[in-house]
């Protein structure tokens, strides 16, 4: 059996540093505040929103919804992110996605103060992200892969990682901070030839495919690592992931639950006490 390699050590070394950024803003009289919108009722955005309003608590960071019925409209969306970031009280601003189809996803990301763009929804921080730049936010899930990596002394240097989804919000920026750490990335797509193949040159295979128990033991050299970015609801209501669980040749395996999402939730807080620091 391969081992799991979880996310709950690195989560507590995350929130460890975050307490004591906390304490700093505190000092100086400063609360930060996360401000989520959301459009809709989508079951799977209500969880989101419920999660991070938990997690700001524990953090003791303000935090505030602002939710539009499913008929709003780009303008109305424009105006509602361009207030939030005119207002001072608000450290960081965080947009659910995908949005309705009617909706021009990119003018609202684009709204958004770049300083309060706490997962690196907007141009300047993607820019950012793809030229190295230190202080730019990355997407808190493709970061997350990275800390965990690291965290757990996992080589990245030299090695070569596979990354299969290639969105905005998790493959591109993901491939992006693993060549900042040296690897050799590739990435896979819907029109990749022979993904399987491909995906068996990796010494480190990253999974954001987002299709539920896609990758098996076809996809993976024995020996490789895997990271499981991916987050599904089974037939029996578990949470499963985009690799399935039944795999036996890889070394080691992020576990879903209790792999990236954890990392992401922390990273999500920092990026608000970053934001916040700003002010400064």
């Amino acid at each position: 059996m391969p081992e799991l390699i979880k996310g709950l050590e690195t989560v507590k070394a995350i929130r460890a540093a975050n307490a004591l950024r906390m304490q700093a803003l505190q000092a100086k009289g400063i609360t930060p505040c996360l401000a989520v919108v959301r459009v809709g009722e989508r079951a799977d955005d209500i969880a989101y929103e419920t999660g991070a309003a938990k997690n700001c608590k524990n953090a003791g960071v303000r935090f505030t919804a602002v939710v539009l019925p499913q008929t709003a409209d780009t303008q109305t969306l424009v105006q509602t992110v361009r207030t939030l970031s005119e207002d001072a009280s608000i450290s960081g601003i965080m947009v659910l996605r995908p949005l309705p189809k009617t909706v021009d996803e990119q003018r609202v990301m684009e709204a958004i103060d770049p300083d309060k763009d706490v997962d690196g929804a907007t141009r300047a921080n993607q820019a950012g992200v793809y030229a190295g730049v230190k202080d730019s936010f990355a997407p808190c899930t493709a970061e997350a892969v990275v800390r965990l990596l690291k965290y757990n002394g996992i080589a990245i240097a030299g090695r070569e990682a596979v990354v299969i989804g290639r969105s905005p919000v998790v493959g591109r920026p993901l491939a992006m901070l693993m060549l900042k750490e040296n690897a050799t990335v590739t990435v896979c797509h819907t029109k990749t030839a022979d993904l399987e193949a491909v995906c068996r040159r990796a010494d480190l295979l990253l999974v954001a495919a987002g299709q539920r128990a896609m990758v098996d033991d076809r996809f993976i050299r024995p020996g490789a690592g895997v990271v499981d970015v991916g987050i599904h609801v089974d037939e029996d209501g578990k949470l499963c992931g985009d690799v399935a669980k039944t795999v036996q040749q890889p070394a080691w395996v992020t576990p879903v639950p209790g792999g990236v999402g954890g990392v992401t939730s922390a990273l999500l807080i920092e990026h608000v006490l970053r934001a916040a620091e700003r002010k400064l």
